[in-house]
Protein backbone atom coordinates (compact mmCIF):
# COMPACT_ATOMS: atom_id res chain seq x y z
CA UNK A 1 0.00 0.00 0.00
CA UNK A 2 1.11 3.48 -0.65
CA UNK A 3 1.09 6.19 1.96
CA UNK A 4 -1.72 7.97 0.15
CA UNK A 5 -3.96 4.89 0.22
CA UNK A 6 -7.35 5.71 1.74
CA UNK A 7 -8.49 2.11 2.35
CA UNK A 8 -9.11 0.88 5.87
CA UNK A 9 -6.18 -1.51 5.43
CA UNK A 10 -3.85 1.43 5.99
CA UNK A 11 -4.82 1.47 9.69
CA UNK A 12 -7.59 1.02 12.18
CA UNK A 13 -7.66 -2.57 13.44
CA UNK A 14 -10.97 -2.30 15.32
CA UNK A 15 -12.43 -0.25 12.49
CA UNK A 16 -11.60 -3.10 10.15
CA UNK A 17 -13.31 -5.58 12.48
CA UNK A 18 -16.38 -3.35 12.66
CA UNK A 19 -16.46 -2.96 8.86
CA UNK A 20 -16.25 -6.73 8.41
CA UNK A 21 -19.00 -7.33 10.95
CA UNK A 22 -21.25 -4.80 9.25
CA UNK A 23 -20.65 -6.19 5.77
CA UNK A 24 -20.68 -9.92 6.58
CA UNK A 25 -22.25 -10.67 9.97
CA UNK A 26 -25.31 -8.44 9.55
CA UNK A 27 -26.36 -9.95 6.17
CA UNK A 28 -25.71 -13.46 7.50
CA UNK A 29 -27.78 -12.74 10.61
CA UNK A 30 -30.61 -11.35 8.46
CA UNK A 31 -30.53 -14.43 6.22
CA UNK A 32 -30.78 -16.74 9.22
CA UNK A 33 -33.61 -14.76 10.78
CA UNK A 34 -35.51 -14.41 7.50
CA UNK A 35 -35.22 -18.12 6.75
CA UNK A 36 -36.65 -18.94 10.16
CA UNK A 37 -39.46 -16.40 9.92
CA UNK A 38 -40.50 -17.01 6.33
CA UNK A 39 -42.99 -19.77 7.20
CA UNK A 40 -44.56 -17.59 9.89
CA UNK A 41 -45.78 -15.11 7.29
CA UNK A 42 -48.76 -17.35 6.50
CA UNK A 43 -49.73 -17.53 10.18
CA UNK A 44 -48.85 -14.07 11.53
CA UNK A 45 -49.27 -12.06 8.34
CA UNK A 46 -48.33 -8.44 7.79
CA UNK A 47 -46.49 -7.78 11.10
CA UNK A 48 -43.87 -10.40 10.25
CA UNK A 49 -43.42 -8.90 6.79
CA UNK A 50 -43.02 -5.41 8.26
CA UNK A 51 -40.41 -6.56 10.78
CA UNK A 52 -38.56 -8.44 8.02
CA UNK A 53 -38.62 -5.35 5.80
CA UNK A 54 -37.30 -3.23 8.67
CA UNK A 55 -34.52 -5.74 9.27
CA UNK A 56 -33.73 -5.83 5.54
CA UNK A 57 -33.48 -2.03 5.39
CA UNK A 58 -31.31 -2.00 8.50
CA UNK A 59 -29.08 -4.70 7.04
CA UNK A 60 -28.67 -2.69 3.84
CA UNK A 61 -27.73 0.35 5.93
CA UNK A 62 -25.20 -1.74 7.87
CA UNK A 63 -23.61 -2.98 4.64
CA UNK A 64 -23.44 0.59 3.32
CA UNK A 65 -21.82 1.72 6.58
CA UNK A 66 -19.33 -1.14 6.44
CA UNK A 67 -18.38 -0.29 2.86
CA UNK A 68 -18.04 3.37 3.78
CA UNK A 69 -15.72 2.38 6.63
CA UNK A 70 -13.66 0.18 4.34
CA UNK A 71 -13.33 2.96 1.80
CA UNK A 72 -12.86 5.66 4.46
CA UNK A 73 -15.63 7.82 3.14
CA UNK A 74 -16.21 11.10 5.02
CA UNK A 75 -19.78 10.09 5.89
CA UNK A 76 -18.69 6.73 7.36
CA UNK A 77 -18.84 7.72 11.05
CA UNK A 78 -22.38 9.15 10.80
CA UNK A 79 -23.58 6.28 8.65
CA UNK A 80 -22.06 3.79 11.09
CA UNK A 81 -23.73 5.46 14.08
CA UNK A 82 -27.10 5.40 12.31
CA UNK A 83 -26.68 1.78 11.20
CA UNK A 84 -25.67 0.52 14.64
CA UNK A 85 -28.46 2.45 16.37
CA UNK A 86 -31.15 1.30 13.97
CA UNK A 87 -29.95 -2.30 13.99
CA UNK A 88 -30.14 -2.37 17.78
CA UNK A 89 -33.61 -0.82 17.81
CA UNK A 90 -35.03 -3.17 15.17
CA UNK A 91 -33.59 -6.25 16.84
CA UNK A 92 -34.88 -5.25 20.27
CA UNK A 93 -38.28 -4.52 18.72
CA UNK A 94 -38.32 -8.01 17.20
CA UNK A 95 -37.39 -9.53 20.57
CA UNK A 96 -39.90 -7.73 22.77
CA UNK A 97 -42.99 -7.67 20.56
CA UNK A 98 -45.22 -10.63 19.69
CA UNK A 99 -45.07 -9.79 15.97
CA UNK A 100 -42.02 -11.86 15.16
CA UNK A 101 -41.68 -15.61 15.74
CA UNK A 102 -38.98 -16.92 18.07
CA UNK A 103 -37.70 -20.17 19.52
CA UNK A 104 -36.71 -18.56 22.79
CA UNK A 105 -37.64 -20.22 26.05
CA UNK A 106 -39.62 -18.23 28.62
CA UNK A 107 -37.32 -15.84 30.43
CA UNK A 108 -34.65 -15.75 27.72
CA UNK A 109 -35.87 -12.56 26.06
CA UNK A 110 -34.15 -10.27 28.60
CA UNK A 111 -30.87 -12.06 27.90
CA UNK A 112 -31.25 -11.52 24.14
CA UNK A 113 -32.15 -7.87 24.66
CA UNK A 114 -29.21 -7.39 27.03
CA UNK A 115 -26.76 -9.00 24.63
CA UNK A 116 -28.06 -6.88 21.75
CA UNK A 117 -27.74 -3.66 23.76
CA UNK A 118 -24.25 -4.60 24.95
CA UNK A 119 -23.05 -5.57 21.45
CA UNK A 120 -24.37 -2.55 19.58
CA UNK A 121 -23.81 -0.20 22.52
CA UNK A 122 -20.18 -1.29 22.73
CA UNK A 123 -19.61 -0.58 19.07
CA UNK A 124 -21.40 2.76 19.34
CA UNK A 125 -19.23 3.64 22.32
CA UNK A 126 -16.16 2.81 20.24
CA UNK A 127 -17.35 4.92 17.31
CA UNK A 128 -18.21 7.89 19.52
CA UNK A 129 -15.21 7.80 21.88
CA UNK A 130 -12.25 6.35 19.98
CA UNK A 131 -9.62 8.87 19.00
CA UNK A 132 -8.07 6.40 16.56
CA UNK A 133 -11.44 5.93 14.85
CA UNK A 134 -11.91 9.70 14.60
CA UNK A 135 -8.37 10.09 13.24
CA UNK A 136 -9.18 7.75 10.34
CA UNK A 137 -11.79 10.18 9.06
Amino acid sequence: MTTGDKSIGAGGGWSRVLALLLTTWEPLLFALVAAGAFNAIAVRGVPVVLVLLARLATTALCVAAGRALQDRRPMAPSLTKAALSLAACVQVLAYVTPYFPSNRLPGETPLYVSWTVIYYGGWLLYVYRSRRFAALF
